[in-house]
């Protein structure tokens, strides 16, 4: 079973609520039919009830009706999530009538039925920008206990299976954080180690990369990866993490042996922790475009309960596939909770 079938399986079988704010996005609503079709997650849809049920009839979309549906305009709840969102933001100076504004907005009332507990998850993007996904999420969910920096990861199915995990390689951040400090790298790297963990199911050994092995250069960007490696196992000291290293020294085990004798890591890394988002940007698309890898993401971490971000260019399999990814971010951050 490849890996994305995986994925599916296990949030079939753990099925979680994920909110679609875009409601009446057309690659939106064909693969939330076909969502639910494979019963991969339940699912609530806003936007106007008629217009939705509408475009599901044009379309041929047969089973939009087992999702639940909420008008963002009209709803029980609407004053329960006003008073809530007021709370949360009354020391920033909310008043309950900005509120009541905001609650109408579909990406912040996602949120809102999220911290709620009505809801696990959240899948928007492909009408909206990334910054505005993001922000009713830090605003609302927040950031998990001990961090402070959202990052974006990303699933790399490579042709390499003598590389990462038969050939899976989970990359950070290449989505968020431009030029993260030693303190946000480390928290990148506990981030991605965990959605490698939640998302493609593997046993994490993160790579902290660098133009450097072990000192073989000096730079002050070198010694930021060095500092964020060392916060980084202060963070989570279960963590099997090592740096700093090239790419080829945490990929080859020939290389590795040679550059950093006596790492765990070196030459066997399924994680990749990039110093800086020019570097994961450029680095993912090379290795999309010219090893034809499949690039799967990016897949937001940091958030308390998953929010995700989807391109504006996506297709309706990639809207599926991050919903099942956000289902199984949700079914991790449930057993993070309850350890």
């Amino acid at each position: 079973m490849d890996l994305i079938s995986q994925i599916v399986e296990r949030a079939k079988s753990n099925k979680q609520r994920i909110v679609l704010p875009e409601g009446t996005e057309e690659r939106t609503l064909k693969a939330a039919n076909q969502v639910l079709t494979d019963g991969v997650a339940d699912l609530i849809l806003l936007g106007n009830p008629s217009e939705i049920m509408d475009l599901a009839r044009e379309w041929g979309l047969g089973n939009i009706s087992r999702a639940t549906i909420i008008d963002p305009e009209n709803h029980p709840k609407q004053e329960e999530y006003a008073q809530l969102l007021c709370q949360l933001r009354q020391k920033k100076g909310m008043t309950i009538e900005e509120a009541r504004k905001l609650v109408r907005n579909p990406l912040y009332l996602g949120c809102l039925i999220i911290k709620a507990g009505d809801a696990d998850g959240q899948l928007a993007g492909a009408r909206n920008t990334t910054g505005d996904v993001l922000r009713p999420a830090l605003q609302i969910i927040k950031t998990e206990p001990g961090i402070t920096c959202v990052s974006g990861a990303m699933l790399m199915l490579t042709h390499a299976p003598e590389c990462g995990d038969n050939g899976v390689i989970v990359m950070g951040d290449v989505a968020v954080t431009p030029v993260p400090d030693a303190g946000q790298l480390a928290q990148i790297a506990v981030c991605t180690a965990r959605t490698a963990k939640a998302v493609a199911g593997i046993d994490p050994r993160v790579a902290m990369l660098s133009f450097s092995t072990k000192g073989s250069a000096k730079h002050e960007v070198v010694d930021k990866v060095v500092e964020a490696l060392k916060l980084a196992r202060e963070l989570d000291p279960e963590m099997k993490i090592d740096g700093e290293m090239q790419a080829d020294a945490a990929l080859v085990p020939r290389v590795g042996q040679s550059k950093a004798p006596g790492s765990e890591i070196a030459g066997r890394a399924n994680v990749l922790v990039v110093p800086c988002l020019e570097v994961g940007n450029i680095s993912y698309k090379l290795v999309e475009r010219l090893g034809h890898a499949t690039a799967i993401g990016p897949i937001l971490q940091g958030i308390a309960r998953p929010v995700n971000d989807l391109s504006r260019g996506c297709s309706v399999d990639d809207v599926y596939k991050m919903i099942a990814i956000t289902a199984n971010q949700a079914i991790a951050a449930k057993e993070q909770e309850n350890k």
